[in-house]
């Protein structure tokens, strides 16, 4: 560096010789982040011999996109030698601070992209509903309408890390590169779960009253086993028939009322599932939400519950359900 008789420099030297403007370098020393050695008899900011390599360094972290305090904290860390905690932990702090952040916001434009290419494709006389549907989408998406929707469906006082187990597997974690249809499936799951389903403003199934809250914490939990036993039949492409995965379903409901297997328990169970209301609507989005386009459906709990259904009114020769 260019420097005058006492070791020092000017600001404008100093902003030449790293490539910026002087006001670029007044604002950094402000802030503290590059501090002036001195000042000449006239007032002028004199800087040292090391404040180009600080400079430079600053220039790098906020091109990175480090906040201000996060380069002071990386600056300062470094003047210390990394003392007093590990070494290099507040860059590595920030750099992945940074990158949750980019993520997120790749996240959105993903999703802000697909969303583009669903209005871009829409015949003209649908753009208004569908700009209304989506526009109900935050960026990134959020599942919380979801959830309080299915908390408003489950038992009140059901145990709490029962309820975090079903909502794991009933509310879809929308992907992060989705395509346009998985957008508007989406868009619509949301719109359904932030109004009243069709003809009741909650409808709830006959399980929640007869078990109460802590036996349907059993009902779901071995549910959530006999789902999962069913999507392996269903990614096989079978059809519903009797067999493991049916006898866990009907445990789930013995576990929960607190009785005994018995053909006759299925006939009743089957026309009591049969008269259950239904939310198939749900189910169907979520179908479109977690299936890549082109591939075969993913089986959801909706569509597995409706698998072991037909699978115990074949069995049982109940009637049939009616969707809600």
């Amino acid at each position: 560096m260019l420097t005058s008789h006492d070791g020092l420099c000017g600001i404008g030297e100093l902003a030449e010789r790293a490539g910026v403007t002087v006001k670029t370098v007044r604002f950094y020393s402000d802030r503290g982040l590059l501090p002036e050695a001195a000042r000449s008899a006239g007032g002028h900011r004199r800087y040292g011999s090391d404040a180009l390599g600080r400079l430079r360094l600053i220039r790098s972290l906020r091109a990175l996109g480090l906040s201000v305090p996060q380069v002071r904290r990386v600056l300062e860390e470094d003047a210390a030698g990394g003392e007093g905690g590990r070494e290099g932990g507040a860059l590595e702090d920030a750099v992945a601070g940074r990158l949750r952040e980019l993520g997120s916001e790749l996240r959105s434009l993903r999703w802000r992209e697909a969303a583009l290419r669903l209005v871009q494709e829409c015949p003209p006389g649908e753009r208004a509903e569908r700009l209304s549907v989506i526009g109900g989408v935050s960026l990134p998406p959020s599942t919380d309408p979801l959830v309080r929707f299915w908390r408003g469906w489950l038992p009140p006082r059901m145990p709490a890390r029962s309820v975090r187990a079903f909502l794991e597997v009933a509310v879809p974690q929308p992907p992060d590169d989705p395509a346009p249809a998985q957008v508007l499936a989406f868009a619509h799951l949301n719109a359904l779960t932030l109004a009243p389903c069709p003809g009741t403003a909650r409808p709830q199934p006959e399980a929640h009253r007869a078990a109460g809250a802590r036996g349907a914490a059993v009902l779901y939990a071995g549910l959530a086993e006999a789902y999962e036993l069913a999507g392996v039949q269903m990614r096989r492409g079978r059809d519903p028939r009797p067999g493991e995965a049916l006898d866990s379903f009907v445990d789930a409901y013995t576990g929960a009322y607190g009785t005994r297997d018995s053909p006759n328990f299925r006939r009743r169970l089957a026309g009591q599932l049969a008269d259950d209301p239904r939310i198939d609507r749900y189910w169907d989005l979520v179908t479109e939400v977690v299936t890549e386009p082109g591939r075969r459906p993913e089986p959801t709990p909706g569509s597995a519950h409706d698998w072991l259904l037909a699978a115990l009114v074949g069995q049982t020769g109940a009637p049939a359900p009616s969707a809600v």
